[in-house]
């Protein structure tokens, strides 16, 4: 290993290595976008979708070659999604120990209406019983305690600057979640444009949505113990359709229903002037205008 600017860097061994990245963002769809890429014969996308590699607290003591051994199969390109790697300033070291790794990697990021896609962080929470608090007091909480990941993971560029110091914007591509799944097919050829594979591959199944609706449910007591056996954590190494299968049988009867929470008027106007810059500076950086978004 060396080290560099006070971080270790593993020396790189022969095996695969990423040729792009979807850095996230957080609920907007990337378990999906994970899913339609691998369907294209000339991509391989990792097995374990969530690699935290480049999360200094995560994975990244696990070294290089398991990252290598993460990419298999006979894909022209490989590919891996983490939505974590856009999870600044809780992980404050991703975007410069990615560079020092792959730095001619390309980035897809995934970005939704911000707003949309701060409730669907604080339904997740709420349904693997990490937040306890109504979404009111759970925003004012992030507020008191400076620690804003709901409203942080949604200021887009914000988190996008941080790749921008290391990464060239040509490198970089920003999809929304709406267009996904509005035009699936012309947002996914755009895709394959940019990452230089044939954009003739139709996608069959390419409506189907993973990671949704067995986020809507909580955990009773006895759903949050079982969701901690060994058994279940293994789940996680299966393949995505067959993941949420599985667990949407397990959990099922061990969770409730969760209503999707209305935000008062007051706190959404709140919100709206609070992201109002940071998506000013996103529409200005990518020339798209994101009219199905309320900011």
């Amino acid at each position: 290993m060396k080290l560099i600017n006070n971080l270790f860097i593993p020396k790189k061994q022969s095996g695969n290595l990423p040729n792009f990245i979807i850095i996230g963002a957080m609920k907007c769809g990337t378990t999906s976008l994970h899913y339609y890429l691998n369907c294209h014969p000339e991509i391989s996308m990792s097995r374990e979708k969530e690699l935290n590699f480049f999360i200094y607290e995560r994975n990244w003591n696990k070294g290089i070659q398991w990252y290598q051994s993460q990419f298999q199969g006979n894909g022209k390109i490989y590919g891996e999604a983490s939505p974590n790697y856009t999870y600044f300033p809780k992980w404050s070291e991703t975007a410069k120990l990615m560079y020092q790794t792959v730095p001619h990697a390309k980035l897809i990021y995934l970005v939704r209406d911000p707003i949309e896609r701060l409730i669907s962080h604080y339904i997740h929470h709420y349904a693997d019983r990490i937040e306890n608090h109504s979404l009111t007091d759970a925003l004012a909480n992030c507020q008191e305690n400076g620690y804003r990941y709901y409203l942080s993971c949604s200021r887009y560029y914000f988190q996008l600057e941080q790749y921008l110091k290391y990464f060239s914007p040509s490198n970089i591509l920003i999809i929304t979640t709406e267009e996904l799944s509005q035009f699936p097919q012309k947002t996914l050829q755009t895709i394959f444009k940019f990452l230089e594979v044939s954009e003739n591959f139709q996608m069959i199944n390419y409506k189907r949505k993973l990671h949704r609706s067995i986020y809507k449910r909580r955990r009773t007591d006895l759903g949050n113990t079982i969701s901690k056996l060994p058994l279940i954590n293994n789940i996680d190494t299966l393949s995505p359709p067959l993941r949420h299968y599985i667990k949407k049988i397990v959990y099922f009867p061990f969770s409730q229903g969760i209503s999707k929470p209305i935000l008062e008027k007051d706190l959404k106007n709140q919100l709206i002037q609070y992201f109002k810059t940071d998506v000013h500076k996103l529409r200005k950086f990518t020339d798209k205008d994101f009219q199905e978004w309320c900011v």
